[in-house]
């Protein structure tokens, strides 16, 4: 049987990896991922082969995957996060189309957005949008047009890839559109490398949030009308009576 493991090794902790990750890992002769991706695995992987790529080769790595497997060997390709949500799975799949030589296993991460949202408290405890804020594969006229949505519908709305170089203002255009159709006071939580040692996180507000300290391993969540700050935690209520 030829075996391609997508695996989603969560936002990069290794408290924060599923049993089943860690399971897959161990079956597999390969691990291919991007480069850094190794470092957050490296106590698993052992002496397994492996092949890693930079940025912006992720279908080179995916057809790699694909590759080893075909050669018999049991491949894991990994994504951090879940690897459903901005991760290795679709391009996997959409290369084996129609294909049955190989046989495919996704394995769910913990997405950013909920290690970051379980640091901030319980910001996510109704309706939720995610919105990638990175142009490279989206339109940015689409992008702000999603963001005008979210915000017009009142959901929380979570900002991943939020500023980079090469893109220093989309998050404040973002804000601004949102600030449209939500109040100057809604509180935001603001997480970098969420769940990994070098963690860093605050609680802000709309009209408060720093530019300047937000940067690509940064996710932030934007609360609904129902959202507040209690001390150093987001609390969005689900309705119930308390």
């Amino acid at each position: 049987m030829k075996k391609l493991y997508v695996i989603g090794i969560g936002p990069g902790g290794k408290e924060r990896m599923t049993q089943e990750a860690l399971a897959a890992i161990e079956k597999s002769d390969v691990i291919v991922a991007y480069t850094p991706y190794l470092e957050y695995v490296k106590d698993y992987i052992k002496d397994k082969e492996t092949f890693t790529s930079g940025m912006r080769k992720e279908v080179e790595r995916c057809q790699k995957a694909i590759d080893f497997a075909r050669e018999g060997k049991t491949t894991s390709i990994l994504s951090t996060g879940d690897a459903g949500l901005y991760g290795m799975a679709g391009p996997i799949l959409e290369l084996l189309k129609g294909d049955e030589e190989v046989q495919v296993e996704i394995v769910p991460g913990v997405s950013s957005v909920f290690s970051a949202a379980a640091e901030l408290g319980a910001p996510v405890m109704h309706d939720l949008a995610i919105i990638s804020l990175s142009d490279l594969m989206t339109p940015w006229d689409l992008i702000q047009k999603r963001i005008d949505l979210a915000a017009q519908g009142d959901f929380v709305i979570s900002l991943y890839n939020p500023r980079s170089k090469g893109r220093p203002d989309h998050l404040q255009t973002a804000i601004e559109i949102i600030l449209k159709h939500k109040s100057p006071d809604t509180p935001v939580g603001v997480v970098k490398n969420s769940g990994r040692e070098n963690k860093e996180q605050w609680v802000t507000t709309l009209k408060d949030l720093d530019y300047e300290k937000v940067d690509m391993l940064t996710i932030l969540i934007i609360g609904n009308k129902a959202s507040y700050i209690d001390g150093d935690k987001i609390i969005t209520p689900r309705g119930y009576e308390i």
